[in-house]
């Protein structure tokens, strides 16, 4: 039975965020199909930050109706959301319009934004259920939910997104002459299957997260809980199962429930109740959303396109690994310090600073046109994910074993963090326009 728990736990995480990583590892084709080209990234992390109204509501709800908010009826409700968005994008993803004079992926941002506001949402309902579950699972969930960047990913991998060669090509010059000039441009290999296979393979993916979600509310309440870590709604719900976690004991009951409580709830490093150790956390969760929501996924194109459209490629499909690879050590080895929390925090951001500094530089970043350049940019996206995803999965374990409202204001620092960024960038791309595009085969730079 824990096994099975474990299985639909993942699977359930699988559609947090699978829809939202979806699009972005397809990015590398969408890019040269839609109208906005190389600021097509940062036109999404502001609609992805749009659909904050969702975690907005909940949060709210939380705050003004205590315990009137039906989690349950709100996650049905935001994966059949997800599951129809997927199957319309794959009917109008490349559908455009007019809008002031030029055209738009309109079609594309309004499904991406339906897409946003279930994968958004599920920041303040998915965890919160979680809670109703053993310790252990939600490191499970974690896992799951960092597959839903894997598994695009390497399904992005079998279809080759994005690849090119450079090829010579001529072009008359002027309209009175008959003189040819030379030069290498970018031709676009086909993929193996089409953007709409992909995106079909996003709504199945977001099928199975709802039958998962199905499967936990329907399991058999036998759990074997009586030597397990649990938080006190988990120990209030042994005898009722996940239909009523809020139940309780009374007289006798409920003093052996607080010495549980007492015995087996983990501690944080000393101070657990510490209001500026609390203040620290919600710092770093803000701050790791921030850059790896909103300010570093803004300009990916920049800081990868210019080593050439393998790079983009394997930085958007391989630094996905890095998120459950990290969520798989949490498993293994929870260091809840919160002075290690922040070194990493700090050499995550190192990375992020030099994948900035590479986007700054664009189209002539360092070491480009070299393997050495296309490695460096790659494992810096790795390393970049990896260290904040260890970071984000060991302050929601801290933030779990304190209370449901803990992990409800998790998930709106989170959300908070990446419209931060998201706003920060859009002006810088869209606007003032300091990121400059190249193309990779006629790009010229100085030696």
């Amino acid at each position: 039975m824990a096994l099975l728990v474990h299985l639909l736990a993942a699977a359930f995480g699988l559609g947090s965020w699978v829809a939202v990583n979806g699009l972005w590892v397809e990015l590398p084709l969408i890019v040269n199909s839609l109208p906005e080209g190389w600021e097509l990234p940062s036109f999404l992390t502001v609609i992805i930050q749009l659909a904050n109204l969702g975690p907005l509501l909940v949060t709210l709800m939380h705050k003004l109706c205590p315990g009137r908010l039906n989690e349950r009826a709100v996650i049905y409700f935001i994966l059949s959301i997800g599951i129809l968005s997927c199957i319309l994008l794959v009917f109008f993803w490349d559908k455009t319009t007019i809008v002031a004079g030029e055209p738009h992926s309109t079609a594309f941002f309004v499904i991406t934004f339906f897409l946003s506001f279930v994968d958004c949402t599920s920041s303040v309902t998915f965890l919160p259920f979680m809670m109703q579950l053993p310790a252990k699972y939600i490191t499970t969930f974690f896992i799951g939910e960092g597959l839903s960047g894997f598994i695009p990913g390497v399904f992005a991998l079998a279809q080759g997104v994005g690849m090119t060669k450079c090829v010579n090509s001529s072009q008359t010059l002027g309209n009175y002459t008959d003189e040819e000039v030379w030069s290498l441009q970018t031709e676009y290999l086909p993929p193996n299957f089409s953007t709409e296979v992909f995106f079909s393979f996003l709504a199945a993916m977001m099928c199975i997260s709802m039958a998962a979600f199905v499967g936990l509310n329907r399991i058999p309440r036998t759990f074997e809980l009586s030597t397990e870590n649990l938080v006190p709604d988990t120990v209030g719900s042994v005898s009722s199962g996940l239909e009523n976690p809020g139940a309780e004991t009374d007289g006798e009951g409920k003093r052996s429930q607080r010495e549980v409580e007492e015995k087996s709830r983990p501690l944080l490093v000393e101070s657990h109740h510490s209001m500026y150790h609390t203040a620290y956390i919600y710092m770093l969760i803000v701050w790791i959303n921030a850059v790896t929501n909103g300010l570093l996924p803004s300009v990916q194109t920049y800081s990868c396109m210019p080593y050439g459209k393998l790079a983009y490629h394997l930085s958007a499909a391989l630094a996905s690994v890095a998120n459950p690879v990290a969520c798989t050590i949490a498993m293994f080895f929870q260091n809840r310090s919160l002075i290690f929390l922040g070194i990493l925090t700090m050499l995550g951001t190192g990375f992020g600073s030099y994948n900035m500094a590479m986007a700054a530089m664009s189209p002539c970043p360092l070491l480009r046109g070299s393997a050495v350049g296309e490695a460096i940019i790659v494992l810096s996206w790795l390393m970049f994910t990896g260290t904040l995803s260890y970071v984000k999965v060991m302050v929601g374990v801290i933030l779990r074993d304190r209370s449901h409202s803990a992990l409800v204001w998790c998930g709106a620092a989170a959300q908070m963090g990446s419209l931060v960024g998201s706003v920060t960038m859009f002006p810088l791309v869209n606007v003032y326009r300091l990121f400059k595009s190249g193309d990779f085969c006629n790009t010229q730079c100085p030696s």
